[in-house]
């Protein structure tokens, strides 16, 4: 692993530093929340895809840059920094990355390119209950003479309500719980039978439930081989526990360097706060417990790259920390900002509304604990 950023990385990360600090502010967060249409800013959508991000995961030969998971890391870091509402990790990874191995070529030709210039946006629609669980598949994907017809319900679809493609996961065959039987389909979101319903979450995000009623779709739209997207699903999950915790490192940042410097401001009995033993021992706590978790996310981004072997430890390891890591941190903001750090108008606690989002997308700690200590053999 290296700690250390090349020439290239060091200016992918100052450039999404200044466009998270002049462009993608909490200000314009905050204005997205209270217009309460829909969290989306087309305007900023279409600075993200300028600057070439849509495309750092995929090949040049789709219009990519290739530039790699770190990059892709780096760039949600610095947007996680100031929880900018972005389709980036929906359709510039999630989707590009499930296309990218399981797509056909023709499939790849037809679908990449729009998500590298930011003219479509996509959802990946995978979870059926609260929990995350890769297995727990019941969307029938049932064979017909034209193709296949998809019925069920996805919950917590994130940026479903803004999303002009799906990627759908189907059981094609076996019960509900097995490895072997899922399946891939990207569908068009304008598809009859396809409802969507926009749900209010606490930390102002695109999420959404999808209906699927007997969606007819042709044998096109499938992708890989059908039956076996289990496989893929593990990489994809791997990767998308790996980069949000990347983006919540970059709002444990924020928070715990706004919270310092309070700790330096605000006067008690005439003196700073943050000259108050126990005070000071709680922020030692949240610096280690920082600096932890950025030499996770690092080493785990790293590994992506390189191909490692170590890819699903590390991405259980790198989400369990950053799970915990925000929560301690975001709980501990909250608590040395006194009473306004509850009030609303006060934006550490937006930051604390994020986290506890963040903690269940991709498998929350106690997911992941198990997860870790099966892969170890125990």
């Amino acid at each position: 692993m290296a700690m250390i950023l090349n020439d290239e990385q060091n200016l992918l990360q100052q450039s999404a530093q200044d466009f998270s600090e002049k462009v993608a502010t909490i200000e314009n967060f905050r204005k997205l929340r209270d217009a309460k249409e829909r969290y989306h800013d087309q305007a900023l959508w279409k600075q993200v895809a300028e600057l070439g991000w849509t495309g750092i995961i995929v090949p040049e030969g789709w219009g990519g840059s290739e530039f790699g998971y770190l990059g892709l890391g780096l760039v949600l870091q610095q947007l996680g920094r100031h929880l900018t509402p972005s389709p980036l990790f929906s359709t510039g990874f999630l989707a590009a990355e499930i296309l990218m191995q399981a797509g056909s070529d023709a499939q790849k030709d037809q679908y990449l390119p729009k998500i590298v210039d930011g003219s479509s946006l996509f959802a990946f629609a995978h979870e059926e209950q609260i929990r995350h669980s890769i297995h727990q598949v019941t969307c029938r994907g049932e064979k017909v003479a034209a193709g296949y017809r998809l019925s069920g319900e996805k919950v917590f679809v994130v940026d479903g309500e803004l999303a002009d493609y799906f990627i759908i996961s189907a059981r094609t065959s076996g019960a509900n719980g097995a490895e072997a039987g899922i399946s891939l389909f990207v569908v068009d979101a304008s598809q009859a039978g396809i409802s969507k319903v926009q749900l209010t979450t606490v930390d102002s995000r695109n999420v959404a439930n999808v209906t699927l009623d007997n969606v007819e779709v042709s044998s096109d739209c499938l992708l890989a081989e059908v039956d076996h997207a289990f496989p893929i699903l593990q990489n994809v999950f791997d990767k998308a526990a790996i980069l949000m915790a990347a983006e919540m490192l970059g709002a444990a940042e924020d928070v715990f360097e706004r919270t310092i410097d309070y700790l330096k401001e605000r006067e008690q009995f005439g003196v700073t706060i943050g000259s108050f033993q126990a005070l000071k021992h709680r922020a030692a706590d949240m610096f280690v417990e920082l600096d932890i978790a950025k030499s996770v996310v690092r080493e785990a981004l790293s590994a992506l790259d390189e191909g490692s072997d170590e890819v699903p430890q590390l991405a259980s390891l790198a989400k369990t920390r950053l799970n915990d890591c925000l929560t301690l941190i975001t709980n501990e903001g909250v608590q040395m900002h006194g009473g306004m750090g509850m009030t609303d108008e006060f934006d550490i606690g937006l930051y604390m509304k994020r986290s506890r989002v963040a903690n269940q997308l991709f498998g929350d700690s106690n997911y992941h604990r198990d997860r870790f200590a099966s892969l170890g053999g125990y």
